[in-house]
């Protein structure tokens, strides 16, 4: 297939499931064995690499009003009831943290090994389970009259719901197909946040946590260290390579922004159970095409 429309095809994807509850990992690998893409090809993780961060430029600008009265407000917030470790802020930065370290230490010693279709198909299987029974428990409960969250927006959580959120979030870095913000939304909802501020909180959690994660995957497959003889640098890429890199780039750019925008309205007055089914389905149809021969 022409490099052109493959990185158009790729790009789409990535911006269309990064931030939908259906994990973009599993999507993208199960694409690109499907489309021939060499997987252990330096240039092709690079590429993957690239368009992932196509997707994250797209939150903080379309976030840009929310982080900026964030941090006009800091420490005190919006209301003037915060402090420094219960502001939006702190709370972001608290659950990456608890993200973080147990994921790097986790996925060094099994993540090597989970990057499967059959385990892909099994997580997101599991995923659109655990989500169903989390949004038809917690979510249908929002549209009663008198019914109110624990925390209704972002400004309204604590510390304890941000430390759940940040270890639940573990989950889809060492175990790929679980979709970090199906983790987040879950744990979110049963730590008593609503659908509106779970998924928010989820997109926040989302910048620092991918960019870390996916500048530390760049640096990898950069250096010869971390890729091994399939490692690409700058210097090894023509012209011709970097055309692929920027289409991806900016297509699923815009296709992102357009979902997140998409999805916030969404989630208002519909939950989440659409996706959860989907993900099931999905997780059995990939499940027996595993069987059929793919690993």
């Amino acid at each position: 297939m022409n490099d052109y429309l493959l990185s158009v095809i790729l790009g789409v994807i990535e911006g269309l499931t990064e931030f939908l509850p259906v994990s973009s990992t599993a999507h993208l690998r199960i694409a690109e064995a499907l489309l021939g893409v060499d997987l252990g090809n330096g240039y092709w993780k690079m590429f993957s690499i690239v368009i992932q961060l196509g997707a994250i430029l797209c939150l903080p600008i379309y976030f840009w009003n929310r982080i900026r009265q964030f941090v006009v407000t800091y420490p005190g917030g919006r209301s003037g009831d915060r402090t420094l470790i219960t502001h939006p802020l702190a709370l972001t930065l608290i659950a990456f943290v608890c993200t973080a370290a147990p994921a790097f230490v986790l996925t060094k010693v099994i993540g090597k090994n989970l990057e499967r279709l059959k385990l892909m198909a099994v997580a997101l299987i599991v995923g659109g389970i655990v989500m169903w029974i989390v949004d038809r428990m917690f979510g249908k409960q929002e549209g009663q009259v008198g019914y109110r969250t624990a925390a209704d927006e972002v400004e309204h959580m604590n510390v304890p719901q941000a430390v759940w959120i940040g270890l639940c979030q573990v989950l889809s870095a060492v175990f790929p197909g679980t979709s970090r913000s199906m983790a987040t939304i879950a744990a979110g909802q049963l730590a008593g946040l609503s659908r509106t501020a779970a998924l928010e909180f989820s997109f926040l959690l989302s910048i620092p946590t991918m960019v870390v994660a996916t500048g530390y995957d760049l640096l990898k497959t950069l250096t010869a260290s971390g890729g091994g003889e399939n490692a690409i640098g700058a210097t090894h890429i023509d012209n011709h390579g970097y055309i692929p890199l920027a289409i991806g780039f900016f297509v699923s750019f815009a296709v992102a922004f357009a979902v997140v925008a998409w999805f916030m309205n969404w989630v208002r007055t519909r939950g989440f159970v659409p996706f959860a089914i989907y993900r099931i389905l999905a997780g059995i149809a990939v499940l027996i095409w595993a069987f059929h021969g793919i690993q």
